[in-house]
């Protein structure tokens, strides 16, 4: 199987998955006045990330294939995060004139999903 059917069929995946976190969103908290399913995505899609990145790199992962890899990285995650819809709510919540919660809402994605990817590094680390 070439490389683009593995990653477009890992973004398949992702974005299923994706499709129902926000339904999962909506139902629980929905839009309201800030993102929760988008920030709560891509916090979790940037532990996964580092996760992921951290067990190819121990000698238990070292033997995962390519295809693996990009299927669950470039595709799954690809598809699943959602950086675009950030910065298209980052953009409606400033034209709303919310500037408030854009600034929350993109300096909390920034700093949480930075912390999510050191913490999936470290989980993994310590297990390996």
């Amino acid at each position: 199987m070439t490389a683009a059917l593995v990653v477009f069929f890992g973004a398949g995946v992702g974005g299923l998955f994706r499709h129902v976190a926000n339904l999962i969103g909506v139902r629980l908290v929905g839009f309201a006045h800030f993102p929760f399913t988008t920030m709560a995505v891509n916090i979790l899609g940037c532990f996964v990330m580092g996760a992921f990145t951290a067990w190819f790199m121990s000698p238990a992962g070292s033997g995962i294939p390519q295809h693996v890899r990009l299927f669950l990285t470039t595709g799954m995650l690809g598809g699943f995060t959602t950086y675009s819809t950030f910065s298209l709510e980052f953009a409606v919540l400033v034209e709303r004139g919310e500037p408030v919660h854009a600034a929350l809402y993109a300096g909390g994605t920034l700093v949480l999903c930075l912390i999510g990817v050191f913490a999936g590094l470290f989980l993994v680390r310590s297990f390996a």
